[in-house]
């Protein structure tokens, strides 16, 4: 669910959308409530470091020259066996080390978790109040079906990686579907598509009124200005970097070391992110310095140098980063415990994609 809800959304949002899902998890299972989170929040980060129409990936692509669909594909392929890897698999071991009790923030009536009628300690099937409490609970909210809901949300993706198969398999420049694709294929256009039919399917679907959808559109644009003045700053800097040759400089010294180019970006990506505490700001920067690398390289080497960026973006999330405080505060955790979960499993998450981009590049 993470990894679904990461493809088309920003890593906070995606974390607020899911946290109420980890607490009704957790209370249903008994497990840890880091057993639960850690997998969620591995989808979430791996697909907001490697893979487009996130603004960090997709600005790599337009800055490196890579191919959309290639990176798409391949950044699908690093992510599933990372956050495996990160997730469940690191998410049983840190859940031995920090255990911590689930804060009571939701109600679990809310989102279904409430006691099933029939299985109350007093074996009464519950009062006549809390099953009038639990049907104006249901009826009060419409929800869009499980398909309605996973077809909006994977629209975007689908629509990129349609236009990469047609380009592979249609060569004709001037056939209709690919010139189709040539158009909603593109990440703005896809996007754009997405929103328009989000409103129908989902706020619609949620039996939204036109001023609920309006004002839900209008509280969604200002978050995007910080996004936007990043990614343009990038651009910027990117520039100033190419004028003043240190690109150049930089790509010199590289090949006179012989030092591999994709550990050379993930390293770059690591250093500021550890110093500005942002991944997209990390992955523009590290791309912007790579420029004057990825000259001659093929087109699967070039994607290979986005994943690396990618995933160096992510790498140890700390006190600077504002993710990081999200985390703790909602799973109710100490500074050094969110360390213990969340900063050791962003590590993991990006030195497991590193390895992987590495051995996908003995085969590319």
């Amino acid at each position: 669910m993470g990894s679904i809800i990461g493809l088309p959304m920003f890593f906070e949002i995606g974390l607020v959308l899911l946290m109420p899902v980890i607490y009704l998890v957790a209370k249903r299972s008994g497990l840890s409530l880091i057993t639960i989170g850690i997998p969620a929040l591995a989808g979430l980060s791996a697909m907001h470091g490697l893979v487009p129409p996130h603004p960090g990936p997709l600005t790599a692509i337009d800055l490196l020259g890579a191919d959309l669909g290639i990176t798409l594909a391949l950044g699908v392929a690093v992510a599933i066996p990372t956050i495996i890897v990160a997730g469940p698999l690191f998410g049983k071991l840190a859940g031995r080390w920090v255990v911590v009790d689930i804060p009571d923030r939701f109600n679990a009536d809310d989102f279904g978790g409430g006691t099933p009628a029939g299985n109350e300690p007093d074996g009464t099937g519950g009062s006549t109040a809390g099953s009038a409490v639990g049907t104006a609970t249901l009826t009060q909210r419409t929800r869009p079906s499980f398909g309605v809901t996973m077809f909006s949300v994977l629209l975007p993706v689908a629509l990129m990686m349609g236009k990469a198969l047609v380009d592979i398999f249609i060569e004709d420049e001037n056939n209709p579907l690919r010139a189709t694709f040539d158009v909603v294929g593109r990440p703005l256009i896809a996007l754009l598509i997405a929103v328009v039919v989000g409103i129908f399917t989902l706020g619609r679907g949620a039996a939204m009124t036109r001023d609920q959808i309006v004002k839900c559109i209008e509280s969604s644009i200002p978050p995007v200005a910080g996004i936007i003045l990043i990614v343009a700053a990038g651009g910027g800097f990117k520039q100033v970097l190419v004028e003043s040759g240190i690109g150049t400089m930089l790509a010199d010294w590289a090949k006179g070391a012989n030092v591999s180019v994709i550990l050379l970006g993930w390293v770059l990506a690591v250093l500021i992110r550890l110093a500005t505490g942002s991944a997209t700001v990390a992955t523009i920067t590290a791309s912007s310095l790579m420029l004057g690398l990825v000259d001659g390289l093929s087109t699967g080497e070039v994607s290979l140098v986005v994943l690396a960026v990618g995933a160096g973006s992510v790498f140890f999330s700390h006190v600077n980063d504002a993710g990081f405080w999200l985390i703790k505060e909602f799973f109710g955790m100490s500074v050094g415990q969110t360390i213990k979960t969340w900063s050791i499993m962003e590590t993991v998450l990006s030195v497991v994609g590193l390895v992987l981009v590495l051995l996908l590049g003995l085969v590319i």
